[in-house]
């Protein structure tokens, strides 16, 4: 089947899931009923075309096509994956399975964004039981990688398999439950905190920013990037998980937590946890506080694919998954051709490499280049491995002339010529673009070094030989403008 997805409810969820699927190459039709449907996915796909692309350092694909439709027929048809996003009422969304046992192709997943309901009960009386999933994402479903995948023994491997292999290749994490609950795993969490936050309020212990204040600036951050056990055993020290239970699992009978004691929902509880929340932030927009949550999102994420930890991690997979795709090379092999310029980079400038002119700030020219560099370094064999074994190329000059200003959001490319490669030095000029528009040139002096004597020292063979079969290759092309050049005026 085509890349096609449909989905069934537009919300702020169904819009988020038509942002991920529709960023990464899809083509989605929608269907939602209400009038105002278009504009708000509208402006949930405008915060994703903002944030998304600028997460990995990868391009994504070209963008597919989204079109609105009347019917729930004509939405799934040619459908490969529904989702299923309407209000949490079990006798509507059955209604909705209704219509989509009648269109919908036999061999398509049908996703639920259920935050509640079990895999069994939506999949109870109807035939084609085998095709509806659980797919639970989280806000905003274009960012957060995870996706709660539920399943019952009526899904056959073969849904399973293509449902998890579908969320991984839009860039998502597909964590399979192999054993249904309600409200699955995530949400569960989430409001055993929720039910606590809101006595702590009502016995007037905290505040809303302060209940706020105390994840966001304490285990918020060490959960997002360790999660709960692991966060726990670092905190046993050397002893490990087996001193923290030991020191700490007397706590658990203590009376620190209400749990499923919940105070009741009066008006009055509503108006003094609204009206805190609004002091606290209702200056802002909630279109506003969308594009801060987005940018703090993709800031933490792109400083965890530093350290190829967490969510960077599946982010870094899912770049080396799309390199192919988007043109760039890995080793010689797959240099489509090597008499021109090499594409070292395609990417979209991200949201934290702006400066306060509102442009791309010069430190991330010099960024951009070093990553084309390092590109350019794997496909001649000076990778990972070789680095290992103790050689590398230490940079020793750099000249960058920054020529046009370029956006966050905007696509570059850098390509990247071999000027000279014999013995031990590697002379480099790369070319950044934004279409045929020329931004920056950057032009680079490397040496090869032995890293146990921290001295400059002949490559191996086989680096030096694909070295110089680039530079003889592209000294055929004319001398690029601005070789060589120093800064200032000519004397």
């Amino acid at each position: 089947m085509t890349k096609t997805a449909a989905m069934i409810g537009g919300g702020v969820i169904g819009g988020g899931w038509a942002a991920r699927f529709l960023l990464n190459g899809w083509d989605v039709r929608i269907f939602d009923p209400d009038p105002e449907a278009e504009r708000k996915i509208g402006e949930v796909l405008a915060n994703a075309r903002r944030a998304l692309p600028g997460l990995g350092n990868v391009a994504l694909p070209a963008e597919g096509t989204m079109t609105f439709h009347a019917t729930i027929e004509e939405a799934v048809h040619g459908a490969a994956w529904v989702q299923e996003s309407v209000p949490e009422r079990l006798d509507l969304k059955q209604k909705v399975y209704t219509e989509l046992q009648k269109h919908v192709a036999a061999e398509a997943v049908i996703g639920s964004s259920t935050s509640g309901y079990k895999p069994s009960q939506l999949q109870e009386g109807f035939e084609n039981a085998a095709q509806i999933v659980v797919a639970h994402p989280f806000n905003p479903v274009y960012l957060m990688p995870l996706v709660e995948v539920v399943t019952t023994e009526a899904n056959t491997p073969e849904v399973i398999a293509r449902a998890k292999e579908i969320i991984t290749g839009i860039g998502m994490y597909p964590l399979h439950l192999k054993k249904e609950i309600d409200a699955h795993v995530a949400d569960r969490f989430l409001e055993a905190v929720w039910r606590e936050a809101l006595w702590l309020v009502k016995d007037g212990i905290a505040t809303t920013e302060e209940i706020d204040n105390a994840i966001r600036y304490g285990f918020g951050i060490r959960w997002a990037q360790m999660g709960l056990f692991e966060t726990y055993r670092v905190a046993g020290g050397e002893a490990g998980m087996k001193h923290f239970m030991a020191q700490f699992g007397p706590c658990l009978s203590w009376p620190w937590t209400k749990l499923m004691d919940v105070p009741e929902f009066t008006d009055e509880l509503v108006d003094l946890i609204a009206g805190q929340s609004d002091a606290q932030s209702g200056h802002h927009s909630i279109r506003e506080l969308e594009r801060i949550r987005d940018t703090n999102l993709v800031g933490m994420m792109r400083a965890l694919g530093a350290t190829n930890w967490g969510a960077g991690a599946l982010q870094n997979a899912h770049d080396a998954a799309r390199m192919g795709e988007a043109g760039l090379a890995r080793n010689m092999g797959e240099v489509a051709d090597l008499s021109q310029p090499i594409l070292t980079q395609s990417r979209i400038v991200p949201l934290d490499w702006t400066d306060y002119n509102g442009h791309m700030t010069e430190s991330r020219y010099l960024d951009a280049f070093a990553q084309s560099t390092d590109r350019l370094m794997e496909i001649i064999g000076c990778d990972a491995e070789y680095i290992a074994s103790g050689g590398s190329y230490f940079t020793a000059e750099t000249h960058i002339r920054h020529l046009d200003e370029v956006h966050a959001g905007h696509p570059i490319q850098v390509k990247t010529r071999v000027i000279m490669g014999a013995g031990k030095k590697m002379h480099l000029w790369h070319e950044m673009y934004e279409g045929d528009r020329l931004l920056a040139t950057g032009e680079h002096m490397l040496l090869h070094v032995d890293l146990a004597t921290r001295r400059s020292a002949p490559p191996a063979a086989h680096i030096e030989a694909n070295l110089t079969r680039i530079a003889e290759a592209h000294a055929a092309l004319p001398a690029p403008e601005g070789l060589g050049r120093a800064i200032g005026a000519a004397r």
